[in-house]
Parts: C-alpha cells; sequence; structure tokens
C-alpha cells in the first residue's frame, strides 16, 4: 500500500508538460542584461559614462517577473483540481487535487534554500571587510546579527533603522537582490489565494488595468526611475 501511495504522490506532481527551452534561453539573456548592469554600475560611481551602455539592464527584472507569472500558472492551473490520469499499467487513476498547503510548501522548497544560502554569504562578506557602512562607520555586531536572522525570516528592513546595516537603505542589506524574491513571494501569495480563481475576463481587466497604470507611472515619473 505504501509503494501505491508513494506512486500516486509522484504522479500527482509529475513533470507531464512540455518543457520551454527558447524561455530558459531568454532567460539567461536577461540575466546577462542585470549582471552586466550592476558590473558596470560601478563606473557610474566613478563618473564613468560606459553604464549608458547597459542603462536599461534593469528591464531584465522586469522580465522574470512576467516569465515567473507564466511559469508558475503553467506548472499548477491544472493541479487545483482532481483529475484522471493514466498510470503504467493503463489504468485510471485520481490524482489529488493541490492544497494551498502543498503549493506552499512546494515553493518554500523552491525558492527559500538560496535565500538561506545568500544570507550566509552576504553575513561573512560583511564581516570579512569589517561591518563597515557606505559612510565608513561600523555596525556594532548585535545589528548585523539581528540583520541576519530577519533576512532568514524574509522581514525587510526600512531605511534608518537600524538593522539597515550598511546604511544604503536596503530591504535586505545582506543580501541586496533578495527584494526581488520578496516580491516573488509575495506574487506566489495573490496567485494562489486569489488570480487563479480569476475568470479570463477578469484577467483581461486586471492586465489592462496594470497596463494603464504603468503607463502613467512612467509619464509623470511617479517613481523617480525612468526607463
Amino acid at each position: 500500500m505504501s509503494k501505491i501511495n508513494n506512486f500516486n504522490a509522484s504522479v500527482a506532481f509529475a513533470d507531464t508538460k512540455p518543457h520551454y527551452i527558447l524561455l530558459d534561453g531568454l532567460r539567461g539573456v536577461a540575466a546577462l542584461m542585470v549582471l552586466w548592469y550592476h558590473v558596470f554600475e560601478g563606473f557610474a560611481f566613478a563618473k564613468g559614462s560606459i553604464i549608458e551602455t547597459f542603462n536599461h539592464g534593469h528591464l531584465g527584472v522586469d522580465f522574470f517577473f512576467l516569465l515567473s507569472g507564466f511559469v508558475i500558472s503553467y506548472a499548477y492551473d491544472d493541479r487545483w483540481k482532481s483529475r484522471q490520469r493514466s498510470t503504467v499499467n493503463s489504468q485510471q487513476t485520481t490524482v489529488k487535487s493541490l492544497s494551498l498547503k502543498d503549493f506552499f510548501k512546494r515553493r518554500l522548497i523552491r525558492l527559500h534554500p538560496m535565500l538561506v544560502m545568500g544570507a550566509f554569504i552576504g553575513l561573512i562578506c560583511f564581516l570579512l571587510q569589517g561591518g563597515v557602512k557606505w559612510d565608513g562607520s561600523s555596525t556594532p555586531i548585535h545589528w548585523t546579527l539581528i540583520a541576519f536572522v530577519l533576512t532568514l525570516f524574509f522581514i525587510p528592513a526600512y531605511p534608518g533603522a537600524s538593522y539597515d546595516i550598511r546604511g544604503n537603505a536596503e530591504m535586505f542589506p545582506l543580501n541586496g537582490p533578495s527584494w526581488s524574491l520578496f516580491f516573488e513571494y509575495i506574487g506566489n501569495i495573490l496567485y494562489a489565494l486569489f488570480i487563479r480563481k480569476l475568470s479570463n475576463k477578469m484577467l483581461t481587466v486586471l492586465v489592462g488595468a496594470t497596463g494603464i497604470l504603468w503607463i502613467w507611472f512612467v509619464a509623470f515619473d511617479i517613481s523617480g526611475y525612468d526607463m
């Protein structure tokens, strides 16, 4: 019986959909854009002009968010309902629907290990360079450890807080890029609780409203960052 249960569990989460190799290529290009943007960002601080060559590299992050939305819906949309599937013996078996608990567990296993590893690397590097802020002042070790624990639990810092240990108004000072994973988590929560339940018509309205909001942000420079 345990073997049957294990088999059904593996069937329930088997990857039976085609893999889009093209998306992997686009993901790679976007990753290189972001990488080179940050590499040459240093030249901007040094009054260099080469940053202009990659000054739109940050748009690769926007692409990652769009791609993530597609991949999540593609992978999970049909798992929320029970369905029939053929086994290796051509028998029909009922695949149990995906629960919210299972979804969040799978996403946590998928996303959080990299956050933890990044926090450890950030902590070690920050301590090795003396725990110095951008202005040259030192950070007390207890605030560094507090920032580390908060990063593990994905609790962001706010500008001016004592655990903003680098003094650069970062959400996660020990691992700056974690801000994108933070919003990835929010997107996953919204998808599981609300978005997956919307009809195609409602999704169209939501996308249209978001597009109008985006145009407004760009036209009036609401965020302070131009394109």
